[in-house]
């Protein structure tokens, strides 16, 4: 989510002048300097920083509001309710999670937010379906926007190596580590892939999840090392901790034969990642996920069933053996990069905002609407 708000926020504005970022911070958090617009922060049970957060936040035209379950204080979040309340200024919220079998407290406080907001983004089909027919909310507030990514690389650009070399084909796994990422899946598939000449690499970047390692330390890395080990596939797997900006990390993005998303999660509406995947043209095999079935239909990536190895070793197979399924796959992805630019998709904030403003200046003018 933070990079989400980051690049939402750098294509919105030109310089931060006149914009600003309430950042929230969890309980052991330490703010940093104020730098990128940030001119405030938002505390779980601090009533004062709820009052601040809204007073920086009506010097403004509009306020972008960013939901995820478990950010906000309060039982399911509900804090940001306060927030919404003492905004004077069109408020537009981001659901980055919609869930199919919320529990009541869980239905009652998004519907709550949806209420408060003068605007709701959801990120995928799949997310307005769940929204629409699991809560009580007013459809015509609901915009699909997708959740954006970098588009440098208009064409496909297959790796090419001198003739003379035999190059290692490359698996890779993105994002912030933890449980539920379904990373020993793909761990146990390589053990099938094993006989492929060259053997492939897997390459799993990204740091520990800040409250997966605040908990747990890096127990859910050190498990999966431990696991390569056993399944005698660890000369194939390697960790790469290092944080990428967004430049850099489409650099490795692109450098991949192949992305693999094994998640446990069979409710996920979103993904960054598969987006990023997809707008970077490369082929992706993905467990059945909701954002997955939506997004790969097209024949740009492979679905396999959750906590299969078996099956994510055949399609990963298939990506890297059978003759021109990667060059289809990455051409299915280009019929739908341009759609997923974040340029793109920061007008389509623009639109919505531009709408709600006209709309409070016809109410009011008292000009029916």
């Amino acid at each position: 989510m933070a990079t989400f708000s980051q690049e939402l926020f750098r294509h919105l504005t030109s310089s931060s002048e006149g914009s600003a970022v309430v950042r929230v911070l969890g309980p052991t958090e330490l703010g940093p300097d104020r730098a990128d617009g940030i001119v405030g922060y938002l505390l779980a049970d601090s009533r004062l920083s709820r009052l601040v957060a809204a007073a920086k936040l009506n010097r403004h035209d509009v306020a972008v509001i960013q939901h995820e379950y478990g950010i906000y204080g309060g039982r399911d979040g509900e804090q940001v309710l306060d927030v919404l309340a003492r905004l004077r200024v069109p408020a537009i919220v981001v659901l980055h999670t919609v869930l199919a079998r919320p529990t009541a407290h869980q239905r009652s406080t998004l519907e709550r937010i949806v209420d408060a907001a003068d605007a709701v983004v959801v990120m995928s089909r799949i997310a307005e379906a769940r929204l629409f027919e699991g809560y009580l909310i007013e459809s015509s507030k609901v915009s699909v926007i997708a959740h954006g990514a970098h588009t440098r690389f208009p064409v496909f650009e297959p790796r090419s190596e001198p003739s003379c070399v035999v190059r290692e084909p490359m698996i890779l796994s993105w994002g912030l580590l933890g449980p539920g990422k379904g990373l020993e899946w793909a761990i146990d598939a390589l053990a099938h892939l094993r006989d492929l000449v060259p053997s492939p690499r897997y390459l799993i970047a990204g740091q520990t999840h800040p409250k997966v390692l605040a908990h747990d330390g890096e127990a859910y890395r050190e498990s999966l090392m431990q696991r390569a080990v056993v399944r005698g596939v660890a000369g194939m797997v390697r960790f790469d901790p290092t944080y990428r900006d967004s430049s850099s990390l489409l650099r490795l993005v692109r450098s991949a034969d192949v992305v693999v998303m094994p998640y446990d999660s069979s409710e996920q509406a979103t993904s960054g990642v598969l987006i990023e995947a997809v707008a970077a043209l490369r082929p992706v095999v993905a467990t059945r996920f909701p954002h997955a079935r939506e997004l790969l239909g097209n024949g740009s990536g492979l679905l396999v069933d959750h906590r299969d190895p078996v099956g994510i070793a055949a399609a990963l197979r298939r990506v890297l053996t059978e003759p021109g399924l990667a060059a289809r796959m990455s051409a299915s992805a280009a019929r739908i990069a341009p759609g997923l630019a974040w340029s793109g998709v920061a007008e389509r904030y623009r639109t919505v905002a531009a709408d709600l403003l006209a709309e409070r200046a016809e109410a009011e003018a008292g000009v029916p609407a």
